[in-house]
């Protein structure tokens, strides 16, 4: 009736979180994100420069909290893609 669950990860959810072995802010980063820094740093960017077409659309329409918010989100979106670009060269030098 309670027989073992074969698919969870061994030493449970911590050890599974840990599982590559990351120091510093790295430690945030999603692991199934951490093992593909370079595809998913290019889908950020790209999200970010998509998430700047509304923001241009609302600028030439003059609704100025809303580009803002786009402007936000595509601010954050490529940072966010920068700084997994970077760790992944890091890594692989």
């Amino acid at each position: 009736m309670n027989a073992p669950n074969d698919d969870a990860a061994p030493g449970g959810f911590g050890q599974w979180w840990a599982a590559p072995p990351r120091s510093g802010l790295r430690r945030l980063i999603n692991p199934l994100v951490y093992r593909h820094l370079r595809v998913f740093g290019s889908l950020h960017i790209a999200g970010g420069l998509i998430a700047a077409i509304p923001a241009i659309i609302c600028l030439s329409y003059g609704v100025y909290g809303w580009a803002a918010f786009f402007l936000a989100i595509a601010a954050a979106n490529v940072a966010g893609g920068s700084w997994y670009l970077s760790i992944a060269r890091a890594e692989s030098a």
